[in-house]
């Protein structure tokens, strides 16, 4: 095999192929090989064809296809072994330009990673927000904490209300008309937290268990589903059962049962403790976003379609995925809400831009600053992590594969890479 290479503009590279005859016509045996059982023609046993008979009887192409399918990726895998100061970042596209039983010539195009100008990213002023917890956030955390401790307990005889957690069956209709996703058995819904059509919980507050009651909505004008945006509805539903959270009271037995402590006081402190830890977190996490965020604007990089699309393609993923853990199923979620894969994907293009944008930049300043991770580090960063499991450092290397210990690297290099921001610009 030989090739030429051709940078071209927009950090995009062009191969040009030229596999040998000794290449292309073992490809030609393999593909045959693959492919000879699946040809019955008077005279010989199914399998035992001849090539030349099948070839002319098909056409010599007949295996070209699925030639090229078992020697691109090896010339090409090859060509990028050879080319290896080269980062591609999409799938090459793949042109043939001369093909016969004896010769292949094709070209390969491919985005590269694209280069990176940084600005200035030392000296810059940013300011720290504040760490400070008041009295009113301390006991709106003990009140998240009593509610998370709570338990729900039927509503009996009594009508439900905001805050509910209701059981039930509907379905929707427009026009007489039933509707996809506007249908749905023991769905679960909380009264009063806005997770339906407008008007929808409002009209369910007052029914009872067992009831039946037709709620009559609008849908919104920029509802997702072209179909009913703007449409009057109805949904028949049915409650079957509802519960009601049943919230502790502040004292010394409660705070037994929901912390460490046996005091209130004690418990008290212990809260404002973990909210001064939790903002003292955000607001390193905020200061660095607002770091790499300004770096980022002052470095040059025309980021590509393709880099843009693989990373709204991982969000939507972890989207669903949470979807899942909470154990709905992301296609009813569709549905329910009149949206569509393709719609969600696209609200994350401008998230996605910018997240790529600023890996692309961290990389740049890790080369630039010459931040590595040296064998000492990493050894040290494992023996914490084996810590932090309740693992003695042999059992925990024992299990650690090298996705995790690859993992456990690039962690510690971007800890190191912000370390250095921070130090290297001025924090008030």
């Amino acid at each position: 095999m030989n090739y030429t290479k051709e940078l071209l503009e927009k950090d995009r590279v062009k191969f040009t192929v030229e596999v040998s005859e000794e290449e292309w016509k073992n490809a030609l045996t393999k593909a045959y090989e693959k492919n000879k059982g699946k040809f019955q023609i008077e005279g010989f046993r199914k399998g035992k064809v001849p090539r030349k008979v099948i070839e002319n009887m098909y056409g010599v192409g007949v295996f070209f296809e699925d030639a090229l399918d078992i020697i691109l990726p090896d010339t090409y895998g090859e060509i990028l072994d050879k080319e290896s100061e080269l980062f591609p970042v999409d799938r090459p596209d793949i042109d043939i330009v001369a093909i016969s039983d004896t010769t292949l010539k094709y070209t390969a195009t491919v985005q590269l990673r694209p280069t990176v100008t940084l600005g200035a990213y030392t000296g810059l002023d940013f300011e720290k927000k504040s760490t400070e917890v008041s009295d009113e956030e301390v006991e709106a955390e003990i009140k998240k904490d009593l509610e998370n401790a709570g338990s729900w307990e039927p509503v009996g005889d009594r009508a439900v209300a905001n805050g509910d957690k209701c059981v039930i069956d509907f379905s929707g209709s427009v026009d007489g008309v039933k509707f996809e996703g506007g249908t749905a058995k023991d769905y679960t819904i909380v009264l009063g937290s806005g997770s339906f059509i407008p008007g929808f919980e409002d009209q369910m507050v007052g029914m009872k268990e067992g009831e039946t009651k037709v709620v009559k909505v609008k849908f919104p004008d920029d509802y997702h589903a072209e179909n009913l945006a703007g449409k009057d509805a109805e949904f028949e539903v049915v409650l079957h059962s509802a519960t009601v959270k049943n919230v502790p009271a502040l004292d010394d037995e409660t705070v037994k049962d929901i912390s460490e402590f046996d005091t209130v006081d004690d418990y008290k402190k212990s809260v404002k403790d973990r909210l001064v830890a939790k903002k003292n977190e955000d607001a390193d996490f905020a200061l660095d976003q607002a770091i790499i965020e300004k770096i980022s604007d002052n470095a040059q990089v025309e980021v590509p379609e393709c880099m843009i699309d693989d990373e709204a393609e991982d969000m939507v993923k972890e989207f669903e995925y949470r979807i899942m853990y909470s154990g709905s199923n992301p296609e009813q979620f569709y549905k329910m809400t009149g949206q569509t894969r393709d719609n969600i994907k696209n609200t994350y293009k401008t998230g996605a831009a910018k997240n790529v944008r600023i890996r692309l930049v961290l990389q740049e300043i890790i080369k630039a600053a010459g931040i590595t991770v040296s064998d000492e580090e990493l050894e040290k960063d494992i023996e914490k992590a084996a810590e932090e499991s309740a693992m003695a450092v042999d059992d925990f290397k024992k299990n650690l594969t090298d996705e995790h210990k690859n993992y456990l690297r690039t962690s510690l290099l971007s800890k190191k890479t912000f370390e250095f921001l921070r130090n290297n610009n001025n924090i008030k």
